[in-house]
């Protein structure tokens, strides 16, 4: 889990860049911790208008005024090393079934639907359009269980890793059942949920069965990167591969074979690993949910990168 965590918060600085040459501009080599700054040249919030709905379900409160607007970083207010929003609701999540001992959906909404709603608690300005389309449901008297959309994008795994470690021990089985209801909740989409069973599975083998990540990787997500494609581009310049081949965008068949790349070629090394993806630009905070949960769990995250966090066990700051 913390290694999910630690890829979304260095990438965060430069999400959703698309142009390379200005992320190298801007930021330099994103190898550290750094805080965001405006203008972000790629944003795309000056062609968004926020959400119209009731004050009792604003979740987007005093950020709704920077919508609309040019070159407005999307995390502008975060602070070198914070997560964005998806990533501290993973938290949470883990934080929830450790305390509680399992994995209840309903509970999870409540948390879920308070978190949310509770003013002040995040301080991104971008809001992803599941959440959105959630509360606007959630507002029109739609039940909890039934908010969610077939949101398509690879923010659905963002809180995969923090479940699973939550979950250690437990069969197998049981734990893809939960991941699956999970993601459905807000992504109840097949490639979401079939890339989330591919995670799943893929953490479990590391570190729970202690296989290597290359030999997991032939086992279970072949179907997703092949491994002689993967081996012949090891040598390329990821952006030849996370860019050319495969987009840097957030749809899920394209992200999820793009994120198990750059975990095959840095599988021994976890800081050039979720360096290269910060790198890549693009979604890369989401592809951070599999990037930096393989490699954290394969690797280990190294002492200058860890993320305070007082809930964390030993097994989830992998």
């Amino acid at each position: 889990m913390h290694g999910s965590r630690v890829a979304d918060a260095l990438a965060m600085p430069v999400h959703w860049y698309y142009d390379r040459a200005a992320l190298l501009r801007d930021y330099g080599v994103v190898d550290r911790f750094l805080p965001p700054r405006n203008p972000h040249p790629d944003s795309i919030l000056w062609r968004s208008t926020p959400p119209r709905t009731s004050e009792k379900f604003n979740i987007l409160r005093n950020q709704a005024q920077y919508w609309g607007r040019e070159n407005i970083h999307y995390h502008q207010f975060l602070k070198a090393g914070e997560n964005t929003l998806n990533f501290r609701l993973a938290r949470e999540l883990y934080s929830l079934v450790r305390k509680t001992g399992r994995y209840d959906k309903d509970q999870w909404l409540d948390l879920y639907i308070a978190r949310m709603l509770e003013p002040g608690w995040h301080n991104d300005t971008y809001i992803e359009e599941y959440h959105r389309e959630f509360f606007a449901r959630l507002a029109r008297g739609t039940a909890p269980s039934k908010c969610g959309i077939a949101d398509g994008h690879i923010g659905g795994l963002a809180h995969v890793p923090a479940l699973v470690a939550a979950l250690e021990g437990s069969p197998l089985d049981e734990i893809t059942a939960k991941v699956r209801t999970h993601v459905s909740l807000t992504h109840n989409h097949p490639g979401v949920l079939r890339a989330a069973n591919t995670l799943t599975r893929l953490l479990h083998a590391v570190a729970s069965e202690s296989l290597p990540l290359r030999e997991a990787m032939h086992r279970h997500a072949a179907d997703w990167l092949s491994p002689g494609k993967a081996a012949t581009w090891e040598s390329k310049h990821d952006l030849e591969i996370v860019g050319r081949k495969f987009s840097p965008a957030c749809y899920i068949e394209q992200a999820m074979p793009a994120a198990l790349f750059l975990a095959w070629k840095y599988h021994e090394n976890f800081s050039e690993g979720v360096t290269a993806n910060a790198m890549c630009g693009g979604d890369n905070c989401h592809r951070g949910a599999v990037v930096g949960s393989l490699l954290g769990a394969a690797c280990g995250v190294p002492a200058h990168l860890r993320l305070p966090h007082p809930d964390l066990t030993p097994s989830s700051n992998r």
